[in-house]
């Protein structure tokens, strides 16, 4: 069964580009990657929860943040997980270095018995689309372009 997600794509513009929020996943695995690692905030779906209100408490969730605006829906990408994202453009603005992510239980290393807890998010920025498009994960990208037509 394919999962889906939902997500927000936070944009603003500062002198004269267009710049997107990304945020960078949580843990060991992912702490000295970079490029083709950062998102948009996302996740999955409860059960019966409309897509754009997911959209909307995974940022939060995630940053701590909860952008208000016009959310204007985007098409749904793929990632080379099979995973299909589902996201929204909202313009705003928020700080990268106050974002407060929930967290998880990760045991680490694996079959140590040792458990951490874990930020889903461990950093955040904002990237002119050009810059985004090295740090974003690939089936992401589309996310960007669309952007890039619908404001740029």
């Amino acid at each position: 069964m394919t999962k889906n997600s939902a997500g927000l794509l936070l944009y603003r513009f500062r002198d004269g580009n267009i710049e997107v929020f990304l945020v960078h996943p949580g843990g060991p695995f992912w702490a000295k990657k970079d490029l083709g690692v950062w998102s948009i905030p996302k996740g999955e779906m409860d059960e019966g929860e409309e897509l754009l209100d997911a959209a909307r408490r995974e940022f939060e969730e995630e940053t701590g943040f909860m952008p208000e605006g016009i959310f204007r829906e985007l098409t749904p990408v793929r990632q080379r997980s099979g995973k299909i994202v589902h996201a929204w453009a909202v313009q705003g603005d928020c700080d990268p270095t106050a974002i407060r992510s929930n967290t998880f239980t990760l045991e680490w290393p694996p079959r140590s018995g040792r458990l951490l807890e874990i930020p889903e998010v461990d950093r955040a920025g904002w990237f002119d689309l050009d810059a985004a498009r090295e740090k974003i994960l690939e089936g992401q990208r589309g996310l960007l372009d669309e952007l890039r037509r619908l404001v740029g």
